[in-house]
């Protein structure tokens, strides 16, 4: 009998009508989001226009996306398991459900109430099915995985019809040094509230587990450190090459000091914690330094070469790279540029079909309550300022659903130009270039302010090859 007064339904207020009023023009075809939360608006927008998920689906689907995980993944969920076990017969008595996922959003395992378990079942909410956003819509799991801190989803918030009746919050575990996602525990009920703890105990298990993977990635950095210090001696032998240690999201661990210059970071100073790394803001750099490391997964001993732009250097520098591991397990690469021995890797990821495919993909936008959707030669430049991304556009200046500028650089693919660590430049809307008395360079864009952008000294050699000056 209690679980029958703890499962029974609530009564909507206003707030929920609101919400499912929203939900319904949303799925018509209007971007009229008033009284929808900001992160739940951006789920919405990704679900209709990018993973076109049908809002009246009743289930979730098989997963059927192949995995290719590491031993360190597998870590985490079994921690995962544990922390969801330490909880599960508070979050049961509650009537609530635990689940947990891999980072493609496959169900791994549920706990929690009987009566719970019994109504999860009808929406496939159980080990072997897909709560990924992109197969079954907003939901706490599949949205976490999409977002970089702990999500509630809550009735009508969730984009497919028949999750409506449910209250869910989830976070994602990130790897700490690619910041992909690895796994996610969520808690779920049924016609019922959260409990109160929810928020406190999700950021608790997704803490603790990421300080195991921190440790885990100290260990790699100090590795990568011994595998440069021994590359060294055969370096110095080659004349003209040097040599830097890069993690497998393109980080810095350690550069020589000529490596450095180029780089645009500190000489011979170890960062084994992935927290003290540098980025060298070489976009081409960073893609070498991730296609290496998915070629050396599945070859240990590939070796790869290609040419890449560095600061400070007008021409290409050649570069080889070889990938480094430890018990197995890809820790980074080490990169001697001034040479190129090895196999040629691709010029540019995907070719002049991923740079069709860019041009078409919008960038969204938010003014207000609505979702803005913005074509790339609508905006005129970005600017990181703290935790958001403000776009100056044809349409006024919006806040970037992406609080990432260098996410929002990829996503505008060849008409982007990063000119300082603060500022993404539409290359095709500078109208003027001006230089100071010391020699340093300032745009001035084409937006209705005549909004001069500043031009770092690191990023000015690339921003004079771009515009050929």
């Amino acid at each position: 009998m209690a679980d029958v007064h703890r499962l029974r339904a609530k009564t909507g207020g206003g707030g929920e009508s609101t919400v499912y009023g929203a939900w319904e023009r949303f799925v018509r075809g209007a971007d009229d989001v008033r009284g929808v939360r900001p992160e739940v608006a951006l789920s919405w927008q990704r679900c209709r226009d990018q993973y076109r998920v049908n809002p009246y689906l009743a289930e979730a689907p098989v997963a059927i996306t192949d995995v290719d995980h590491t031993l360190e993944h597998d870590v985490v969920f079994a921690e995962l398991g544990f922390r969801a076990a330490s909880v599960v017969n508070e979050v049961s008595d509650l009537g609530g459900v635990v689940t947990v996922t891999d980072a493609t959003g496959r169900v791994l395992a549920e706990w929690g109430n009987k009566d719970t378990r019994n109504y999860a079942a009808e929406a496939n909410l159980a080990p072997w099915f897909s709560w990924a956003e992109g197969s079954t819509g907003t939901n706490g799991m599949g949205t976490a995985l999409e977002s970089h801190a702990p999500v509630v989803v809550r009735g009508a918030e969730h984009w497919c019809q028949a999750f409506h009746d449910w209250n869910c919050a989830g976070v994602a575990v990130r790897d700490v040094v690619t910041s992909e996602p690895v796994a996610a525990v969520n808690i779920s009920c049924w016609r019922s509230e959260l409990p109160e703890s929810v928020g406190a105990w999700l950021s608790n298990a997704a803490s603790r587990t990421q300080f195991m993977l921190r440790r885990r990635a100290r260990d790699a950095g100090a590795e990568l450190i011994a595998a440069y210090d021994h590359a060294r001696n055969h370096v110095r032998a080659r004349a003209g090459v040097s040599l830097a240690a890069l993690d497998p999201a393109g980080q810095v661990v350690i550069a020589d000091d000529r490596a450095s210059v180029l780089l645009g970071v500190p000489g011979s100073t170890p960062a084994a914690d992935p927290a003290a790394r540098w980025n060298p803001g070489l976009p081409e750099l960073v893609r070498v330094a991730r296609y290496a490391a998915e070629q050396a997964a599945h070859t240990r001993d590939w070796v790869g070469s290609t040419q890449i732009f560095t600061h400070l250097a007008d021409e290409p520098t050649p570069i080889s790279i070889r990938p480094v591991f430890l018990s197995g397990h890809l820790v980074g690469t080490l990169v001697e540029l001034g040479v190129s021995d090895a196999e040629q890797l691709p010029r540019a990821e995907g070719g002049a079909a991923a740079s069709d495919q860019a041009q078409g993909h919008r960038i969204v936008a938010m003014r207000d309550s609505r979702l803005v959707l913005l074509r790339h030669p609508e905006i005129s430049f970005a600017e990181s300022e703290g935790n958001d991304v403000w776009l100056t556009t044809d349409q006024g200046r919006l806040r970037a659903a992406s609080p990432a500028l260098d996410k929002l650089e990829t996503e505008l693919g060849g008409s982007a130009l990063r000119v300082h660590r603060q500022y993404v430049v539409n290359i095709g809307r500078i109208r003027e270039v001006e230089r100071g008395f010391k020699g340093e360079l300032a745009l001035v864009m084409d937006d209705e302010a005549r909004t001069m952008v500043p031009v770092s000294r690191r990023n000015a050699p690339a921003v004079r090859r771009a515009l050929g000056i």
